[in-house]
């Protein structure tokens, strides 16, 4: 039930990120989408989409989940950029984990590469690990998203059919990035 509850309210939700990004004169801009279930708001005007891993959840269950969920929901994994390694074999302290992983699914990203293909700038999709302080000063995973909709801001006069892929791209990584802080399989 649970599921259902949260799958509706997630559609529903991609239906609202349809907002219009400019104010009218009898209509003020909105800034945020609401939360969906237990993830934090939208800030539409910021290209990243970020959240806490949830306290319990380790870092191989967050990395586990992102595996599992991925390949259940179609996506490629072509790509993991271990930086925190790479910063420590410079002997730097990379203060906590520090990695992007990429994913793809090119069934919902075609349409976009084939109207825009310099949108393949922004590709594969990334998704961050790292640690950083919280609001109480202490070192948590985070998980972030560079939002395929705020990039296809810096496409001219993107295609009706590029942000609608667009918009299913980020809707499903912001799902897999929710199992994820769960550490769900």
């Amino acid at each position: 039930m649970w599921i259902k509850l949260f799958l509706i309210t997630f559609a529903l939700s991609a239906c609202a990120t349809h907002l219009p990004e400019k104010s009218t004169a009898n209509q003020p801009q909105a800034s945020k989408i609401a939360a969906i279930g237990d993830m934090p708001a939208i800030d539409l005007n910021s290209a990243i989409y970020e959240v806490p891993v949830k306290d319990g959840v380790t870092y191989q269950e967050v990395i586990d989940s992102l595996k599992s969920v991925s390949e259940g929901m179609n996506f490629v994994n072509p790509a993991n950029f271990p930086i925190g390694e790479h910063i420590k074999a410079r002997g730097i302290d990379p203060q906590g984990i520090k990695e992007v992983h990429s994913f793809c699914n090119l069934s919902m990203g075609t349409d976009i590469f084939l109207d825009h293909p310099e949108f393949l700038v922004f590709a594969p999709c990334r998704i961050a690990l790292y640690e950083k302080l919280d609001v109480n000063k202490k070192n948590i995973l985070f998980i972030g998203l560079d939002r395929p909709t705020f990039d296809l801001k810096s496409i001219k006069n993107p295609t009706e059919r590029a942000k609608k892929s667009a918009q299913q791209l980020e809707d499903a990584l912001i799902l897999l990035m929710s199992k994820a802080r769960n550490g769900d399989i």
